[in-house]
Parts: structure tokens; sequence; C-alpha cells
């Protein structure tokens, strides 16, 4: 295991333990639904499953095909505001 990949699970188990990380998921959801990112999502999957098929789609394949535009869609801000509470937490609950 990489230090990387050990700094990123001990992190991972901090934010868990606190209870921060599901208060920052529902931070995340708040913000995406606010600037419209979750309706652009449902739009691109009722695409792809017009376009493909409705019984040609798995919930798998609808998965690989609408994720990369996903991530590309949330907003400059949103993961800036992340980033920033993540590492206030960390700052404030440094060991």
């Amino acid at each position: 295991m990489s230090k990387e990949s050990r700094m990123r699970a001990t992190v991972n188990q901090k934010l868990t333990e606190m209870g921060e990380r599901e208060r920052l998921k529902e931070l995340l959801r708040a913000k995406l639904t606010e600037c419209g990112w979750k309706d652009q999502m449902k739009a691109h999957c009722k695409e792809v499953i017009k376009e493909k098929g409705l019984d040609h789609v798995t919930v798998e394949d609808l998965v690989v095909e609408i994720t990369p535009k996903g991530r590309a869609l949330v907003p400059d801000s949103v993961k800036k505001e992340l980033l920033h509470r993540i590492r206030a937490f960390l700052a404030q609950h440094a060991t």
C-alpha cells in the first residue's frame, strides 16, 4: 500500500468516525440539486435509455455511460467548497 493510499484511508476513516463524511455527502447532494446537476444527469440518463432502448440497457451500462459526464458537470465551485471543508476539518482534527 502506497503512502498516498494509507493517507487517503486514514482521512476517510477520520471523516467517517466523526460523522463529517455524512455531513459532506448531504452538502454535496444539496449543492448538486441547487445547481441543476441532478436534473442534467436525469436528462442524460433518459437520453441514453432512449438511444439504446430500455431492454438493452443495464444499470451497470448506464453507470459506465453517465459517470464521465457526471464528474465533468460538477461545478468547480462545489469541488472547491468540499475540498475547503475537508481541509478545515483535517486542520481542526489533526493528530
